[in-house]
């Protein structure tokens, strides 16, 4: 034992004297001093592990190696590059650098979530423990306990190890933190459990951090530090790795896509300017602007706009997003797997129906006749729950979530227990347990004698030979009653002349049954309504829960969770499940039931394999470890703990089912104007490469000076992107499937509108240049390179500018209400006027462009409007019969073409790396 760690042992399962015997102690005694000093050179000391930090450096370069940052220093050099070599301006230069500043800077703050979470973990343990050691009792630092050690504990103390209980004394021990329960647990020294069973239902057994509520007991430690169920999920939030969201994965193939096209054209126009005999310093000058027209240098800080407007919208909605990319991801979410207590449900025990011998059950609603208040009156004296009024006059109830709900009811009739109390003081109490699953009141009757109350499980009364005949009725009515999922109770009771003296077994003998009553943790209001917006959204609801199946079950199919084909697990079902064989199954089971914290992990794990994006949401330290490993990690503001927020990407400020759904239709919006951001820019960066190669072969040279097309992509196409981001999203949003995790930005309908689009702006940018350069327009000067640039400047600018509003819905721009984003209106108009004034002497001159005649304006802006107007055109056509028939095939086929030239992408890449 002093010189090798023990084998792990289900301690749960040995009876008291043989864990002393395995443990090699003593009750009485404790370990020795050498014993101490050996196991802790073995087990090390009572902590949990100190997580090495990463440093700011280390966390700088790491965000540095993204694809999208990568993209983005390499405009930053080629910017730099011209700035320095063609004595253009460095504004382009530096705003694209702030870019990669605050993009690194966001992600960085965002990181830690482990490192806060294990701090929050250590502070759950207590600083000082009362043990024995060699027959002494002796307060030490927690962090100096090992195995072997006995521990006294008492009301108040937070268990400072894992440990057997080795004597107790109506002790229970507060575990919600760890096992998701929230009803306090009773603990029992005596019992001896078999088989493989949860944390909730380990009786014998207390752990790290939790409170004892009441009672007192002796224990003998098992586990500490690292072993212990706190350490373990410690372990697993150390040993869970962050993963790219959806939309960084996304951004990640675009920024990929951008660089092949860049690196692709940039070569090819190379090649042929060389072929041609152009001077290899002017062929790199046209190469350089090339490959900045590609980049489209404003697509991350309109993104991290989006997020953080999302974000905004969240907060006013209850929602507090801790993680910015989790706004997007959030709109990806295919299932959210949820707490039931306290997100599903009320949290708070509810009076639902009550039944009185001899007639009907009725339920809590209705006003009570003399006899049924009568009733009640006596259900809430067997009790020891009370309120205070807090500051606000509010009542705050303390005491057991049962009797709560019993005295609730009772103040809602309008009716105080203290008054009944007055008229019958409480004489003595025989308290509720585990194994009596009853508890008995004697009061002084106001006549003489003395009324004994006992309430408790039907099958536990001692009910008399008088009350044989309602005792039949009431198992019917109890049947019917958990049959609903209720928590059952019975009241009985008699009256005594004088109190027994030393049998008070007489006490509870021959009662008379009073009535049943049945109480459930109800589910919210809004939350079946929730539930049911998210299905139609094509988002799956899993109940994750430490209650109990019929319970769970039942609750379940209430709100719509628990529909045909889908089945309930236990925790116990799941861990002799193997991996494979839980993400097999994992589509057919709606509802966990009495879970450990390793259930909660496995099942988000077994959705995220089988291509599904998962919400977790958890209040518990048992829940860190779901909620850093998924998807989307929910924590609950209210209930929830430090660990549990610590873990998470957002948390939910009421604690409301409905408030997930809301954000999941808020993280689509954004995801649909991010999409629509990528498709504006797209739009205009390749239309520009697409300028510049075209002019390049057709002997034109320069068709965009490289101040040219920075001025495009700042004014052009950076304003109204930025204005852009915050685009109202559609309200149909939720009527649309989740996109899956694999899924590219370029599907069908979304590709062709990029290739339409940038062929149509392309064109008229060309046409604009022939015309200014080689026809003579009447009334005008002679044509001219200078002029063709000119109005290709205008075109290709002003036609970036109106295409904004073709990406802002599917719709016609006539059918989208303009006025929904005044911003965008806002910015665009300015940006056309500030166009046209850098056409206008002296500015002209400033950046090589020049004065135009009226003639070129008219043609400029006749020219600026027509992809606007074939875009409309193309938008009534797609809604031709024979187009509806046959857009399908014409869209696989698309996206046939486009995985092919990925994979050709994905090659050349490859071979330069190499």
């Amino acid at each position: 034992m002093e010189n090798e760690k023990p084998v792990k042992t289900s301690w749960y399962e040995l009876d008291a004297q043989s864990v002393l015997e395995k443990l090699d102690t003593k009750p009485g005694f404790g370990l020795s001093r050498e014993q101490v000093f050996s196991r802790q050179g073995v087990e090390g000391k009572n902590v949990l592990q100190p997580h090495k930090k990463i440093g700011l450096l280390q966390k700088i370069l790491r965000q540095l190696k993204d694809v999208s940052v990568i993209v983005l220093l390499i405009a930053v050099a080629l910017s730099f590059l011209l700035a320095f070599t063609q004595n253009e301006g460095l504004v382009e230069s530096f705003v694209i650098l702030s870019v990669v500043v605050l993009n690194v800077f966001l992600a960085i703050t965002q990181e830690g979530k482990a490192e806060k979470a294990l701090e929050s973990l250590e502070k759950l343990n207590s600083p000082i423990c009362v043990v024995v050691r060699e027959g002494v009792k002796q307060n030490i630092d927690t962090a100096e306990l090992v195995p072997g050690d006995i521990v006294l504990l008492e009301t108040g103390n937070i268990v400072p190890a894992d440990a057997r209980l080795l004597e107790s004394t109506g002790f229970f021990s507060d575990e919600s933190a760890l096992t998701g329960e929230s009803e306090p647990a009773e603990k029992d020294a005596t019992i001896v459990l078999s088989g493989s069973m949860p944390l909730g239902d380990q009786h014998n057994m207390v752990f790290t951090g939790c409170v004892v509520t009441a009672g007192r007991g002796t224990a003998v430690v098992t586990a500490t530090g690292m072993n212990t169920q706190m350490g373990q999920i410690a372990r697993f939030l150390r040993g869970s790795k962050s993963v790219k969201t959806p939309l960084q994965l996304r951004l990640d193939q675009l920024g990929k896509t951008i660089c092949g096209i860049a690196l692709v054209s940039a070569f090819f126009l190379m090649a042929v300017g060389l072929w041609s005999g152009t001077e290899f310093g002017d062929i790199l000058l046209v190469t350089i602007s090339l490959a900045v027209a590609a980049v489209p240098e404003t697509l991350a800080l309109i993104v991290t706009l989006s997020m953080i407007n999302g974000v905004q919208k969240m907060v006013k909605k209850s929602a507090l997003i801790r993680k910015l990319p989790a706004v997007e991801t959030l709109g990806n979410t295919s299932v959210i797997c949820s707490d039931k207590t306290g997100t599903l449900t009320q949290n708070r025990m509810t009076v639902k129906q009550l039944w009185i011998c001899g007639s009907e059950a009725f339920t809590d609603d209705i006003v009570f006749s003399e006899d049924q208040d009568y009733f009640l009156k006596r259900l809430a004296m067997v009790g020891n729950a009370a309120f205070e009024i807090d500051e606000q006059g509010n009542k705050v109830y303390m005491g057991n979530a049962t009797e709560i709900g019993i005295l609730r009811l009772l103040n809602e009739k309008g009716y105080s227990v203290d008054k009944a109390i007055h008229e019958h003081p409480r004489v003595m109490e025989i308290p509720f347990s585990s194994d009596r699953k009853k508890m008995t009141v004697v009061l002084k009757d106001s006549d003489s004698g003395y009324i004994v109350l006992t309430k408790g499980a039907l099958d536990r009364l001692h009910i008399s030979a008088e009350s044989a005949g309602d005792l039949e009725a009431a198992q019917r009515v109890h049947d019917e009653f958990a049959g609903k999922a209720l928590r059952v109770i019975a009241l009985a009771g008699k009256h005594i002349d004088v109190m027994p003296i030393d049998d008070l077994t007489d006490l509870e003998q021959n009662l008379q049954l009073f009535g049943l009553v049945g109480l459930i943790d109800p589910p919210r209001p809004e939350a079946a309504a929730a539930i049911a917006k998210a299905k139609a959204a094509g988002v799956c609801t899993v109940m994750i829960t430490g209650d109990h199946v019929a319970t769970a079950g039942a609750i379940a199919r209430d709100l719509g969770i628990l529909g045909e084909g889908k089945n309930v697990m236990t925790g116990a079902r799941l861990a002799e499940l193997s991996d494979a064989e839980l993400n097999d199954t994992v589509r057919n089971v709606s509802v966990y039931a009495r879970v450990s914290p390793e259930d909660k992990l496995r099942i988000v794990k077994a959705w995220q394999a089988n291509g599904e994006v998962v919400a977790m949401t958890g209040d518990g330290v048992n829940d860190a470890p779901a909620l850093r490993v998924a998807d989307i990690g929910i924590a609950m503001g209210k209930t929830g703990t430090d660990v549990a927020k610590s873990a998470s990407d957002m948390v939910l400020v009421d604690d409301n089912f409905a408030t997930i759904v809301e954000a999941v239709g808020e993280g689509r919006g954004v995801y649909a104007n991010i999409k629509k951001t990528i498709a504006f820019l797209l739009v205009c960066n390749l239309s520009e490469v697409i300028i510049m190669l075209f002019a390049q072969l057709a002997g034109w040279g320069i068709l965009l000076t490289p101040v040219m097309l920075l001025l495009i992509n700042l004014l052009g196409d950076g304003i109204p992107g930025m204005n852009l981001a915050r685009e109202e999203f559609d309200p149909d949003v939720m009527t649309d499937k989740p996109i899956k995790r694999n899924e590219s930005f370029f599907n069908g309908d979304f590709l062709r509108m990029i290739i339409q689009q940038t062929i149509f702006c392309s064109i008229v940018v060309l046409i604009g240049y022939s015309i200014g350069a080689f026809y003579t327009m009447p009334g005008t000067t002679a044509p001219s390179v200078a002029i063709g640039q000119t109005m290709a400047f205008l075109i290709c600018g002003w036609t970036s500018i109106i295409h904004v509003f073709n990406v802002r819905s599917s719709k016609s721009i006539f059918k989208t209400p303009i006025m929904n984003n005044k911003p965008l209106l806002g910015g665009a108009v300015a940006m056309i006027v500030t166009f046209a004034i850098l056409v206008i002497a002296p500015f002209n001159h400033v950046f090589g462009l020049f004065t135009i005649g009226s003639i070129h304006w008219l043609v400029v802006i006749g020219l600026s409007i027509v992809p606007t107007i074939l875009r409309e055109i193309s938008r009534l056509v797609d809604d031709l019969p024979f187009v509806v028939k046959h857009r399908q095939p014409v869209q696989n086929f698309i996206a046939k073409i486009f995985k092919r030239i990925l994979k050709i992408r994905d090659k050349l890449l490859s071979a330069l790396k190499k």
